[in-house]
């Protein structure tokens, strides 16, 4: 398995899929990746050689951001709206959901499990 940027990539995939693994990395940068490089985005990740795989590095290093220290700016970012104490800081602190979906149905991904109140009708008739 090729080693990028302290991850381990797929040898059985394509370059450009394989490029996916690594965090802040997406599909269309990957394929612009494999471009900059001469790399056909096709070939399995297993093939592209030390040669290869030392261009992808140099190229990271110097031109994106991706990883731990995308993890941390985004971490970031999220703290210092939670400090000014902005609309959306607010959601994040009381883990809402912050770009304006519905909270009165769904939002369960953000809300967590179902928290049943005591007093509603189905749960009077329970106990009967």
């Amino acid at each position: 398995m090729p080693r990028i940027q302290g991850v381990d990539i797929p040898n059985d995939k394509p370059a450009y899929i394989s490029l996916t693994y690594l965090y802040g990395i997406g599909r269309h940068t990957a394929i612009q990746i494999c471009e900059q490089l001469d790399l056909d985005p096709r070939v399995k990740a297993g093939e592209i050689g030390e040669e290869g795989i030392s261009q992808i590095n140099n190229l990271l290093d110097k031109s994106y951001t991706i990883e731990g220290a995308l993890r941390r700016q985004v971490a970031g970012d999220i703290a210092r709206l939670r400090e000014i104490g902005c609309y959306r800081g607010i959601r994040h602190r009381r883990g809402l959901p912050v770009r304006g979906q519905r909270t009165q149905t769904n939002a369960r991904t953000r809300k967590g499990g179902k928290k049943t109140v005591a007093g509603k009708k189905g749960v009077k008739d329970m106990r009967h």
